[in-house]
């Protein structure tokens, strides 16, 4: 491979954890979140009781969780093409590193004031890995669909 092309492959999945590891400092705490989420709930339910504000809060927090794995899955789905010998080899190879990402994440958390580290949010990253795996395969079932046969 060219270094060319190893940038064009790389360089998005670096950004990605990057941005993941600055998020998972103070930065994007749960006091951070909310001091944005809270208002916007506000503005769109303005009866919102604190017990629901709480709950979505949480819920959103999850959510990000999901899908920030699922991108980074989907990155680097694209950057690690090559003979597998099939899906579930090249699944493999995304969702492990996707998994000990999760897990030294976690890890990060631990020594932030404001963070705590939970092996259940490593079991939901591992299941953004998998929605982001699932996603690309059926992008790739559907480009072999619509591409004429070789």
């Amino acid at each position: 491979m060219k270094i060319r092309e190893i940038t064009k492959a790389w360089l998005p999945v670096v950004l990605w954890m990057t941005i993941m590891f600055v998020g998972s400092t103070d930065l994007m705490s749960a006091e951070h979140t909310s001091r944005f989420l809270t208002p916007f709930l506000c503005w769109l339910n303005p009866t919102i009781s604190p017990e629901s504000i709480a709950q979505a809060h949480l819920i959103v927090r999850k959510a990000a969780h999901v899908t920030e794995y699922a991108i980074l899955a989907g990155l680097l789905f694209r950057a690690l093409r090559g003979p597998f010998g099939g899906f579930w080899p090249h699944a493999a190879f995304v969702f492990f590193p996707a998994l000990l990402f999760a897990a030294t994440d976690e890890w990060h958390q631990s020594f932030a004031q404001t963070r705590t580290a939970s092996l259940g949010d490593v079991c939901i990253d591992g299941l953004g890995a998998i929605v982001g795996i699932l996603v690309c395969r059926l992008g790739q079932l559907a480009w072999q669909r619509r591409s004429p046969p070789r």
